[in-house]
């Protein structure tokens, strides 16, 4: 008689707790995930608009660092399109700063530059959106886009929360249903709403002078 009520407990409370189990998992989604692999350039495309200038020529991995000699100008980017994430990226400028930045939500054609919201990595203005070849966001009840104008700037919200030269930076960027939050270093920086577009490619700028990315992260918010 014992053993038989035994049995049907573990009928009835086995099923529920896989069932909890599953719930708990929350899928393969929820994970963060190495956007870039530490190894070579998988899952990326290199460009640079000059087809006689050899990308791997600046762009080259050393010691699980991506080294990006910041001229001529150009992007790496992902190959697949992404929306609604969590983007971390840490950078630093190894010899004298200059400019780069995180493009979010690209659109092809790949040329310089394309249309596509950047998160800004100039020395000094890290946090600074600029809205590249027609797209748009609104920051502060603001619509910032301009038919006639490919660069429009938006300033970020803080004086500079940048490491000197030398030192790593860290990058989170989240997008989520059309809107784009930038926290440099742990200081939230820019905030804007109905970005458009508001999916695309990722891409890491060729703009200045040597830089240095490592620990490339996406975490889906969907």
């Amino acid at each position: 008689m014992i053993r038989a009520m035994i049995r049907c407990l573990l009928v009835a409370v086995l099923p529920a707790a896989a069932g909890c189990q599953g719930i708990r998992g929350g899928g393969s989604q929820d994970t963060k995930v190495a956007l870039w692999n530490g190894k070579d350039f998988e899952g990326w495309k290199l460009f640079i608009p000059d087809e006689n200038v050899d990308v791997e020529d600046v762009w080259s991995i050393r010691d699980g660092v991506i080294h990006c000699k910041g001229a001529p100008n150009g992007y790496m980017r992902t190959v697949k399109e992404y929306a609604d994430y969590h983007l971390h990226v840490e950078w630093r400028w190894p010899e004298k700063p200059t400019n780069s930045g995180v493009l979010l939500h690209v659109q092809l054609p790949d040329q310089v530059w394309p249309k596509c919201i950047e998160s800004q990595l100039m020395s000094g203005q890290a946090g600074d959106f600029w809205i590249l070849s027609h797209s748009g966001i609104t920051v502060g009840g603001k619509r910032y886009e301009d038919p006639n104008n490919k660069y429009v700037h938006v300033k970020r919200k803080h004086d500079s929360s940048e490491n000197p030269p030398g030192q790593w930076n860290t990058y989170d960027i989240t997008c989520q249903g059309g809107t784009v939050r930038c926290v440099v270093n742990g200081v939230e920086q820019n905030y804007g709403t109905a970005a458009a577009p508001a999916r695309g490619y990722i891409a890491l700028q060729s703009e200045g002078s040597p830089i240095e990315f490592r620990n490339i992260t996406i975490e889906s918010l969907k």
